[in-house]
């Protein structure tokens, strides 16, 4: 695997679960939709965590397809370095 390829799309990776972090920190506190950084934070997360939340049951006021998410994404991380040092 090209060194440079994988690098660019680890840090995608982390960037993609920073981005997951911030939104779910800023579900705590009261942020206006109109807000631009909230807009982007929601146009990059959105795409995935909606169709993780469908497929997780319902579990009251607790979203966990954040928590899945990352999961995933670290998942991700690991199999692309394994890939990198094979």
């Amino acid at each position: 695997m090209n060194e440079t390829l994988a690098t660019l799309f680890t840090a995608f990776l982390y960037l993609l679960i920073a981005a997951v972090v911030v939104r779910s920190l800023m579900s705590w506190f009261p942020v206006s939709p109109t807000n631009p950084f909230n807009r982007l934070l929601y146009q990059i997360t959105e795409p995935i965590l909606a169709p993780v939340r469908r497929l997780l049951p319902r579990t009251g006021m607790i979203d966990f397809s954040a928590m899945l998410v990352i999961i995933l994404l670290y998942v991700m991380i690991v199999a692309v370095d394994q890939a990198r040092s094979a």
